[in-house]
């Protein structure tokens, strides 16, 4: 399986910006790590092991950055305001450096990308595509954790309202280019319902897209689905195989 990599340095990020692709061809899919997790997460936990066969064939090439959740939210050495900081200059990154690498490599200049992780990953995914409906055309937010708000100890700021889709959404006016664009994508939001999982959170990011006219769909997969990569290897190959 062909894999290259990329890293460079950028004012948006606190460390160098670092990329992984993997295939030659077809469907681009942005994959967001976990919480901690890098670039490579998705290849060590074998998750790229079992797209495998969709990556042989052309269907779809994948790419994986780096989270930055990890040295912010959980970390618990900085202020909310400088986490809400960055989460906000991470959005930028993916919008104004990762969109138009993959758009290069793909030889697209107006490629439609699919967005995709679990967990805070999940959350990038779903930020991603509400704030920009005019590069992403679908998310497939696994188990995810869609409300941050518990990490800012009360505090909220204008960099945390705009990285939030559960904050900014409800205000949105219906007539706003964004929500019209939004509205002619999908969100797909599988959820395990067994150890560490919690699928209210799905539920509730649901029911405020519903609310907005944003097409989406929760799966539930059942008690003996944890929060866990064995769970995310057997949703996203089927996801995949469904809508790339």
């Amino acid at each position: 399986m062909s894999k290259q990599t990329w890293n460079w340095s950028t004012p948006r990020l606190p460390e160098p910006a670092r990329v992984a692709r993997w295939g030659h061809f077809g469907q681009p899919v942005l994959l967001f790590p976990t919480a901690g997790g890098d670039y490579e997460e998705v290849e060590r936990f074998k998750l790229i092991h079992v797209l495998g066969p969709l990556i042989e064939a052309g269907r779809i090439k994948v790419y994986s950055i780096d989270s930055v959740a990890g040295k912010t939210w959980l970390a618990g050495t900085h202020s909310p305001a400088y986490c809400s900081r960055v989460q906000n200059l991470y959005d930028a990154y993916v919008y104004e450096e990762i969109v138009p690498l993959i758009r290069r490599d793909c030889e697209s200049p107006d490629a439609e990308i699919i967005v995709t992780g679990a967990s805070i990953g999940a959350f990038n995914a779903v930020a991603s595509i509400c704030r920009h409906p005019d590069v992403f055309k679908l998310a497939i937010a696994m188990s995810g954790t869609f409300d941050l708000s518990k990490y800012l100890q009360g505090t909220h700021n204008q960099d945390f309202y705009f990285s939030s889709p559960l904050h900014y959404l409800p205000g949105l006016k219906d007539d706003s280019a964004q929500l019209r664009q939004l509205r002619q994508r999908f969100v797909l939001i599988p959820t395990g319902e067994g150890d560490y999982e919690d699928p209210e959170e799905s539920w509730r990011l649901a029911r405020l897209l519903g609310a907005k006219g944003v097409p989406n769909r929760v799966d539930p997969w059942g008690t003996q689905y944890r929060h866990d990569w064995i769970t995310w290897r057997e949703m996203l190959p089927k996801y995949l195989a469904e809508f790339a």
